[in-house]
């Protein structure tokens, strides 16, 4: 009779638990001495591990071990005080212990019933930051809509399409699919890519995506997106939704909602708001600026994950009319099927979400709300918005660099300046690995106006005013030393040219005093070289020495 497998009893999980938590304040003790960028190879990870998986189970130790051996240098260091690269993507103390309790729930939540605690908090939790972050009030649970937790501001991007298009067609979705050739979906050309990555997925097709023109700072342009709608439906497509941005990825462009919002009204187009990154900003009241208009949004995304303490997935998605959300998403077979959810008296997210299943992810938001505070929320977002300031500000004021976006956030974008006879392209690249290379910090890049800048994302926790100015400090030095590269260089060519001049001024002279050249295969002039055995010519002729 086999035997089963040996569990982990709950003492050794205290036991190797403790030295899992120790493991981890370890690490965030030693975050700063890493590389902050992998220096692996591809492939060097995998080498590392056996061919096949082990037979029998091996000490917790030799597991742990593994993590230093194996694991951290394969690791990009997210939380890095060095960490400026792409976005932020927090976590803290708080969130990790609200994960491991999650995980050691082991709940799966996909309807109330599975566990009414993993439901209701979730929508309380959703209440309070809709309350923290200003929006409105069809967002709340006891309004129309409500909000919820999901895996991604991807995911929110689709599921805020589907419910669109559900809106649109009156359910036909649901029954007979999308008419792609009929549906349009408007864009500008800083929104992420995620909401093109929905319309395939949708079964729309890239064909149905508008690609609406932008300002001088990036944001969406009303009027062009009003003359696209007119022109659409003049042509008979069906706008069905228009998704705005806060906080670009790009640039951190912000589209003005108070003005696309009643254009889409006036069209009955759904307004969906991308604030991925900026829109936990508005925690801060002074910063809620950015978002005015937002009371004209069908649905609304943006990341605790990225920048408000929380380890990744958080994303938090409201909808201002819920019944379109489940219209498009709720399927009910009968093992699903329970008094509260026939009584309609609960809430089942998995009719919010692609997915059926779902974690307990409020659990970790509930953990840091409620160890920091709003106040500590604020002083958090507030602290990185300053040193972004200070940095624009270095920036602005040196002859070297120059800043290419607004940047009302934590995202300062800049480009070098480099001489005139230098590809700006290569040299800003060049400048951004000599950067990376050296492991003390890591940046992104990005285009604007076809040209490349470089990315400098403030929001590790760990970060203080003493690693943006080293990182400022890095991007000077890199620059300075770049630039003599390059001065080097073309003196190095000029004194080559210098050269190559006096070379042929010196051939010139040569012929000149000679007076004579002949024509070699190539067509070019040459000194005839004399034959001290020929007979002498000329006057010189019958003169004897």
């Amino acid at each position: 009779m086999t035997e089963p497998a040996p569990h982990m009893t709950p003492e050794q999980f205290r036991q190797h638990g403790h030295e899992v938590v120790d493991w981890i304040a370890d690490y965030w003790t030693r975050i700063g001495s890493f590389p902050v960028r992998s220096q692996v190879s591809p492939g060097d990870v995998r080498a590392s591990l056996p061919a096949s998986a082990p037979e029998q189970g091996e000490p917790f130790a030799a597991v742990l071990a593994d993590l230093d051996r194996v694991v951290l240098p394969g690791v990009t260091h997210w939380q890095h005080p060095g960490f400026f690269g792409y976005f932020p993507a927090n976590t803290s103390g708080p969130s990790v212990l609200g994960d491991l309790v999650s995980a050691g729930l082991g709940v799966q939540g996909m309807s109330w019933v599975t566990s009414p605690a993993a439901t209701e908090l979730e929508q309380h939790v959703m209440d309070w930051f809709a309350d923290l972050l200003g929006l409105p009030g069809s967002f709340r649970s006891t309004g129309s809509g409500g909000g919820v937790v999901q895996d991604s501001s991807s995911g929110a991007n689709l599921v805020a399409l589907l419910a669109a298009l559900h809106r649109a067609s009156g359910g036909a979705t649901v029954r007979q699919g999308v008419q792609p050739e009929r549906a349009t979906v408007y864009v500008s050309s800083e929104t992420h890519s995620s909401m093109e990555k929905a319309v395939r997925i949708a079964g729309l097709g890239t064909e149905a995506v508008r690609i609406v023109e932008v300002d001088g700072d990036l944001a969406m342009n009303p009027a062009a997106l009003a003359a696209r709608l007119e022109r659409d439906v003049a042509r008979g497509y069906r706008p069905v939704l228009v998704c705005a941005t806060v906080g670009s990825t790009s640039t951190t462009a912000v589209d003005p909602l108070a003005a696309i919002g009643p254009i889409c009204q006036r069209h009955g187009v759904w307004l969906h708001v991308d604030a991925a990154y900026a829109g936990v900003s508005a925690v801060d009241p002074e910063l809620r600026e950015l978002q005015a208009g937002v009371e004209w949004a069908d649905s609304y995304t943006t990341d605790a994950h990225k920048w408000l303490l929380t380890g990744f997935d958080a994303t938090l998605f409201w909808v201002g009319d819920r019944a379109a959300l489940t219209g498009a998403l709720a399927i009910l077979p009968d093992y699903l099927r329970n008094a509260a959810t026939d009584a309609g008296a609960v809430v089942d997210y998995r009719d919010w979400q692609i997915e059926l299943g779902r974690r307990f992810r409020a659990l970790k938001l509930w953990f840091v709300v409620r160890w920091y505070g709003a106040e500590g929320l604020r002083a958090h977002v507030r602290g990185h918005v300053a040193l972004a300031q200070e940095l624009a500000g270095w920036a602005e004021a040196d002859e070297r660099f120059d800043v290419v976006a607004p940047h009302p956030l934590s995202l300062v974008c800049l480009k070098p300046r480099w001489p005139d006879a230098v590809d700006g392209d290569v040299a800003t690249m060049t400048l951004l690995d000599r950067l990376n290379d050296g492991g003390e910090v890591f940046l992104t890049h990005t285009t604007v106006r076809g040209q490349a800048v470089l990315r400098v994302a403030i929001g590790s926790p760990a970060t203080t005013r003493a690693h943006v100015e080293r990182v400022w400090a890095l991007l000077v030095e890199g620059h300075d030393w770049l630039a003599a590269d390059f001065a080097a260089q073309a003196a190095e060519q000029a004194a080559a040219r210098a050269a190559e001049r006096e070379r042929a001024g010196q051939e010139r002279t040569g012929r000149e005093q000679t007076g004579a050249t002949h024509t070699d295969e190539d067509g070019a002039e040459e000194p005839v070289q004399e034959d001290p055995t020929a007979e002498p010519v000329g006057e010189d002729a019958g003169t004897t020495t």
